[in-house]
């Protein structure tokens, strides 16, 4: 069997309760492909994961957008992974460019945080990418080489791994990388995991993209070979008025791998 598609929508820290209850609804209300096809996972603020976990369709996961590095106790603003266990959150977020740029969170930090999340019983995305000032320097793959080896050195079982490469210099500014940029860093990350981790592990872990996709990029983005699916922010939060469904997934249903 194929890596099936991966959809993830990160509502980051937006959303009242009026407004998450209405995503809700417009969720529920929409048509989604199967569950055998695409794997789809919306993550809400932690505020509201009680309520978008209570009142979404069972078709459609969540994910915290964060958790600590070890077991909850005097770490004031913290959530720890068991927290996220006993609400029955399945997914989590981890190494997000935002915590390592804006809360200096470091490589291996974000590596030992994936595998206590793993240990606890929760599915992790976990996030890699390059600045442009790193890409314009040439060191894309060493960079990311160098946060997945961090996460690599941690952790022996990628089951419930999901990998977003999420170049930094397309996260909100509208500047997404060309199909073949994607194709080209998602193609290198398998073979680096091949060559360091296992071929059985390259071959079965899903690789998404995320940054600023667009109903102009995903078509073509879905359609290379080693684009396993898409990690969306902003366009996540937004409705389509008139078919009255999240934005995120009219743009990428109609382009998942058949068949829907």
């Amino acid at each position: 069997m194929g890596r099936k598609f991966f959809v993830g929508g990160n509502w980051k820290c937006n959303g009242t309760v009026e407004q998450v209850e209405s995503i809700v609804n417009t969720l529920n209300a929409g048509q989604i492909a199967s569950t055998d096809v695409v794997e789809v996972v919306v993550s809400p603020p932690y505020v509201f994961l009680p309520t978008v976990k209570g009142k979404l369709r069972p078709e459609i996961q969540v994910a915290a957008q964060n958790c600590w590095v070890k077991k909850g106790g005097a770490f004031t603003g913290e959530v720890s992974a068991e927290m996220l266990v006993n609400l029955g959150v399945p997914w989590v977020i981890l190494g997000h460019s935002e915590r390592r740029s804006l809360m200096g969170e470091s490589s291996e930090f974000v590596g030992e945080k994936v595998a206590y999340a793993l240990a606890q019983g929760l599915k992790v995305i976990a996030c890699v990418g390059e600045t442009l000032e790193q890409r314009e320097a040439g060191s894309t793959m060493a960079v990311v080489a160098e946060q997945t080896k961090a996460i690599a050195d941690k952790i022996k079982d990628w089951t419930n791994v999901v990998v977003a490469y999420e170049p930094v210099w397309a996260i909100g500014t509208g500047k997404v990388a060309t199909p073949a940029q994607a194709q080209e860093v998602h193609a290198n990350l398998r073979d680096w995991l091949k060559t360091n981790v296992s071929p059985e592990v390259a071959e079965s872990t899903r690789i998404i993209y995320g940054g600023s996709v667009t109903g102009a990029s995903c078509k073509e983005l879905a359609g290379q070979p080693d684009v396993d699916g898409f990690l969306v922010g902003g366009a996540s939060l937004k409705v389509n008025r008139e078919h009255k469904q999240s934005r995120v997934f009219i743009i990428i249903m109609p382009y998942l791998p058949a068949p829907i």
